[in-house]
């Protein structure tokens, strides 16, 4: 027992270290891998492993993990804050999404007790694959991510009365035949009514907060400084474990559960303990879970029935992605977030095996529809990455090329000393400033969803593309003084200054540049005044750690003016062999030795005609003559 054991581990993470990599590698994703990997390794595959059900109940549990982890990722004001999207995003979805599949299965001749079960069982979503994909792809914060993620919550907040009703949906011909395996022995029957049921959870609920209030705060802290770090690590995971336990005891998700007790640990102040203690088991658990998904397709259900299967999931997919889509577009989704919203959330979920294998076991569901409903499920969670892929590939460059040609660029009728282009982070900080002293600004963005934002805050921006020159002839460039091209794109940001220098030669250029290579590029279209996206505050942050390093404040801003003072020379200089390979290694070599010189000698003139020189990236030199040339004047 113990040596098969070691030998499924063995097999297991062998299959994640060689396929897992080249999926990532190939633009796959790590999902898809793990899935393929399952696949590989399964009953279907080389048989390897045969039984994916007790590694599946085992793996399960890193779904379990990630839901406590974004637990302790939202306080409770900011689950509240979410709740217009849990119930007009979550609630509906559900709703729909059972009432339209469940009226197929009735109308494919199924009993109306399972066609309910199956729609209800197909409106949840995966949760370990799409919070995967959205940790993956890092927009948790981002709207789609929490709209995404306030429908999965929704869903599993569902999976209890949902639970509920399937005793009450027993087909008659299975009613009294099928035993029900909970606990009180083979073929007992000891069914709970409603209220029964909603007194276990309004009380393990209870509990849970009035615990984790009052209880586990002492405990949290007596561990902590006992200084024993393998003490901590055990109840973080007794916590989960624990929390597991109690949603098993009234049926209930231990996902759902697990989040709860997240939640109420979230403004504890060794949340960031148990994240980083929790961490590295819900990984490798999670693609556990993946692998026994793989492993886990009926491939002779599917064999059997490829052109039904294939049907039931290309019509989930659809059905759901259509009825995501209309929430989306109610919600006044982006058109590619809306895409990706809808894609993310068309699958089946883990989930579904759970109630429809309760379902049977209750008869209201016949075992044959069943398998297919979980081949489906699991197919459907196989393709989700797939789909993934295309609209990355595909549609996603497509839809925001078609969202931002296909309006019309705005009227832009006044006319201003000072245009800037670009009115993200970096164009209001520019713009803020200017605007401050008195000056007036046209800004221009091409981006519709930003403009709309900074619409509720009374800032007027020009929808444009800032690369044809009509549109900047039409916002007044032959007039203007100063053109600040702000945009975080270097390739457009070049394209522009180029085609200003072209068209409009009298108007000063303040360029955005991504870093030394961008800057060289400007340089070579004429550009003479830029900044380095992130020169300077990572300036003041070198400021701030001298001082923290005991330095005095006014010596860590004379230290920092001899250093970009130097970085500056050493970037025009750099500009002149830029295509000399061997030319550019030397110099910086010597850059760095010089520099070591420079700092040691301090030789700053703090001349107050000079304060400037350390915030522009323009040649010192031309500065020194600049300066000159006004104090003759």
């Amino acid at each position: 027992m113990e040596h098969s054991f070691l030998l499924a581990c063995f097999i297991f993470l062998s299959a994640a270290v060689i396929v897992v990599p080249f999926a990532k590698a190939t633009g796959l994703g790590s999902v898809l891998g793990y899935l393929l990997a399952g696949i590989f390794i399964g009953p279907y595959g080389l048989k390897l492993v045969t039984d994916p059900e007790t590694i599946l109940h085992f793996s399960e549990f890193g779904v379990v993990m990630m839901l406590f982890l974004i637990g302790l990722e939202l306080q409770v004001r900011e689950l509240w804050s979410m709740r217009n999207k849990l119930f007009g995003l979550g609630l509906p979805q559900v709703l729909l999404t059972a009432l339209v599949l469940g009226l197929i299965g009735y109308l494919a001749n199924m009993p109306w007790q399972s066609a309910i079960i199956m729609g209800l069982g197909l409106a949840l979503s995966s949760t370990a694959i799409v919070l995967k994909i959205i940790e993956e792809r890092g927009i948790m914060a981002t709207n789609t991510g929490r709209s995404a993620f306030s429908v999965l919550l929704l869903q599993d907040i569902a999976v209890i009365p949902i639970l509920a009703i399937i005793p009450l949906l027993a087909l008659p011909e299975l009613a009294g035949h099928t035993p029900v395996d909970d606990g009180h022995g083979p073929g007992e029957v000891a069914p709970e009514g409603g209220w029964q049921v909603a007194a276990k959870t309004a009380f393990v609920f209870a509990s849970m907060y009035l615990s984790g209030r009052y209880l586990l705060r002492p405990v949290l802290r007596f561990i902590a400084k006992s200084g024993v770090r393998e003490i901590f690590t055990a109840l973080s995971l007794l916590l989960v474990v624990a929390s597991a336990l109690l949603m098993e005891w009234i049926n209930v998700s231990a996902a759902l559960g697990a989040f709860m007790v997240g939640v109420i640990l979230a403004d504890s102040e060794y949340r960031h303990e148990l994240e980083s203690d929790i961490e590295p088991f819900k990984g490798l658990l999670l693609g556990l879970f993946f692998i026994s998904v793989g492993m886990s397709i009926e491939f002779e259900v599917l064999m059997n029935n490829p052109l039904l299967i294939a049907s039931m999931v290309a019509g989930l997919a659809i059905i759901k992605m259509a009825i995501l889509w209309g929430l989306g577009m109610v919600f006044r989704f982006h058109i590619a977030d809306r895409m990706l919203f809808a894609i993310i959330l068309a699958q089946g979920g883990e989930f579904g095996f759970v109630l429809f294998q309760f379902a049977t076991a209750s008869g209201a569901l016949l075992p044959e529809h069943a398998d297919l409903l979980n081949v489906t499920v699991a197919i459907s969670m196989v393709i989700t990455p797939i789909l993934i892929l295309i609209y990355d590939r595909l549609l996603s460059p497509k839809m925001v090329r078609d969202a931002q040609t296909e309006r019309e660029p705005d009227d832009i009728s006044v006319r201003n000393r000072v245009i800037v282009l670009g009115y993200g982070r970096f164009g209001q900080i520019v713009t803020r400033l200017i605007t401050a002293q008195g000056f007036e600004a046209t800004l221009i963005d091409h981006d519709a969803e930003q403009i709309e934002l900074v619409k509720r805050f009374d800032t007027k921006v020009f929808f444009g593309d800032a690369r044809r020159a009509d549109l900047l002839a039409a916002a007044g460039a032959h007039e203007a003084q100063i053109l600040i091209i702000a945009i975080h794109n270097p390739n457009t940001v070049t394209e522009i200054a180029a085609m200003v220098k072209k068209h409009f030669p009298h108007i000063t250029i303040l360029a955005r540049a991504r870093d030394r290579n961008h800057a060289h590029e400007l340089m070579d279209v004429g550009v003479k005044h830029f900044v380095r996206d992130t020169f300077h505050s990572g300036l003041q942050l070198g400021i701030k750690a001298l001082v923290a390093l005991g330095y005095e404040e006014h010596r860590a801003y004379r230290l920092a003016k001899t250093f970009a003072r130097h970085d500056i020379k050493m970037l025009h200089e750099a500009y002149e062999i830029k295509d000399d390979m061997e030319a550019i290694i030397g110099h910086a070599r010597t850059a760095k030795e010089l520099l070591a010189q420079v700092m040691e000698s301090d030789l700053v003139d703090l001349d107050p005609a000079n304060a400037t020189n350390w915030t522009s990236d323009k040649n010192p030199d031309d500065i020194e003559r600049e300066n000159k040339a006004r104090s003759q004047e």
